[in-house]
Parts: C-alpha cells; structure tokens; sequence
C-alpha cells in the first residue's frame, strides 16, 4: 500500500526519518509552513526558511525516494506580529507560485485575536485568487470553538469546502467538519492530538469519506511514521483496505491535488534515485559516505512494521 503523509515537518527531521517513511510506503509529504518553536526576529528569516522548504528539502526528500510537496503561508501565532506580518504577506504570493507548493497554509487560530483573524481572511483571499487549496490550523486550546470559527470565515469568503483541509481534528470537531462538507484532517502526534486507536475508532464510526490521515511530525516529540502505523493498525483491526487506502493516501492526492502541482505519476514514474546529485553545490552525503544509485525503488510491506 502506497502512503502519503500530508502534514509532515520534515525540515526539523533527520535523513533516517526519510529512510524510515520510505521503507514504510510513504511515497510523497506534504511540508506546512509553520512556526519553528521561537519567534521569528525578521523577515529575512522567513523568507530564508521558505526558500528551505521549496528548495533544499524538496531535494534532500527525492534522495531517499520520497515526493515533497509544502504549503506557503503566515502561521496563525506569528500573525499576532503585526510588524514581521505585513513583511511576510509580502513575500507569500511570490512563493505560492513555486513548483511543487501545493496550497496555502498552515494558517488559521492559535489565541483567536483579531490579528490572526485579520491575516487569516487575507490569505483565504489569497488562495481564492490563485486557486490553491488552504490548509487550516485548528486551535490546540478552546478547539471545538476555533474550528467552527475557521469554517465559518471560510463560509463568509465563499471558499468551496472541497477546497479546504482543516486539520487536527478530535473527537469533539470530526462530526461538524465532515457534515459542513470539509476535508477533515487528523495528525496522530503523542498525547496532544490524536492517538492511532483513536483514529481508527473514527474510521470506524465515521467512514473515510473525506477523512485525511497525517503525522504533524515536527521538532517536537511526534511521529514520523505516524500514517504508516495508523494505516497497518486500522488494517488489523478490520478496517477495509480501501477505507484505509482513502485516509491514508487517495484524499490527501484528491484535496491537495486541485493545486496541478501534485500528481501520483511524479512517484509512479519517479527519477532514479542518485546520492551522487548536489543542491547549490552541496550533497547530502557527509563523512565519505557511500552514495545510494539506484534506478528503482524496494520497499518493504506493511507487514514489515511494528506497531508500538
């Protein structure tokens, strides 16, 4: 079974997680721009972390087999910068046109302030006009509540719920999100957001109609092999393959394929895979390392993971 994980940090991860997810059937990522754990003391600094995402990542990505997307966006708690906000909004159009950026986000609420409400309407407005879909971020705290907010603005700006993936949902947000007729996503990140016996629980109850299933891995303690985990655990506990198949792959390529910029025949028909290959002159091996060329992919099954 082939694997997408659509919201993935992998800037703040390491080569082995690469290896990890591609051994385990992840085919393509999807990298959010977000917040990277301190304030941002400028603009340069933003501009320089998505040049990151758009460019170095989405090489070191294709070195180990995997297919990197990413989202452009301002984060919901930086907007609250109003200074370092206005520089950014700047310098976003110029990114969301870059090959491979496959919506605009993640943005959305953190404390819910008119700020952030103020940037999050200015790049809905943004996505409407380049036709990009928008990934949402759902508050960690008052959840219930900033979710139906950030539907409700998206309602306001007449965006197309099929347009739009709001993410981090729980137990207390799925019903509302799949009723409104939203992209409902879920991160299975330890202890904050939602477990893989939860998640499987939903797939249960509520099908995978529109159901997108996704690590949120980061700097933080999370799970880089969180979609793969989920999707060999929902499988033993009697979820059919192609319900899994949905949540764990097709809707993330369905929703965030309405940018054009992501297709299945980019990891179908993929480049051999060659270490021997430079970014801006630098390569990734270190320590005269032996470069992997190859000219197709192996991977191994689901039956070679171990859920923990």
């Amino acid at each position: 079974m082939m694997l997408i994980d659509p919201h993935a940090h992998m800037i703040s991860r390491t080569t082995d997680d690469y290896e990890a997810m591609a051994a385990s059937g992840v085919v393509a990522v999807i990298e959010p721009a977000f917040w990277i754990g301190q304030p941002r003391t400028n603009v340069g600094s933003y501009l320089d972390y998505l040049s990151s995402i758009v460019g170095f990542e989405r090489f070191r990505a294709s070195q180990f087999g995997i297919r990197h997307y990413c989202t452009i966006g301002l984060n919901s708690k930086e907007a609250n910068n109003e200074e370092l906000a206005e520089g950014v909004m700047e310098l976003i159009p110029r990114f969301a046109l870059k090959e491979g950026v496959v919506a605009i986000g993640e943005i959305g609420y953190d404390e819910q302030s008119p700020l952030e409400d103020k940037y999050y309407r200015l790049q809905l407005e943004l996505a409407k006009k380049l036709g990009l879909p928008v990934m949402i971020h759902t508050p960690h705290r008052d959840k219930k509540r900033g979710t139906t907010r950030s539907m409700d603005v998206c309602d306001e700006h007449g965006l197309d719920p099929t347009m739009v993936v709001v993410d981090h949902n729980n137990e207390e947000t799925v019903k509302e999100t799949l009723e409104r007729g939203y992209w409902a996503g879920f991160s299975i990140y330890p202890s904050t957001k939602m477990g893989n016996a939860r998640m499987v629980e939903i797939l249960r109850q509520y099908g995978a109609k529109q159901v997108i299933v996704d690590s949120a891995c980061d700097w933080g303690i999370s799970e880089p092999l969180g979609v793969a985990k989920t999707a060999k655990l929902a499988l033993q506990q009697g979820i059919a393959e192609e319900q899994v198949r949905l949540a764990c792959y097709q809707n993330a390529l369905d929703a965030y394929g309405q940018s054009g910029q992501m297709k299945e025949e980019d990891w179908l028909n993929p480049q051999a895979i060659d270490q021997r290959a430079v970014f801006e002159g630098n390569s990734i091996l270190r320590g005269g390392r032996e470069p992997r060329v190859e000219e197709g992919k192996s991977r191994r099954t689901m039956d070679d993971l171990i859920i923990e």
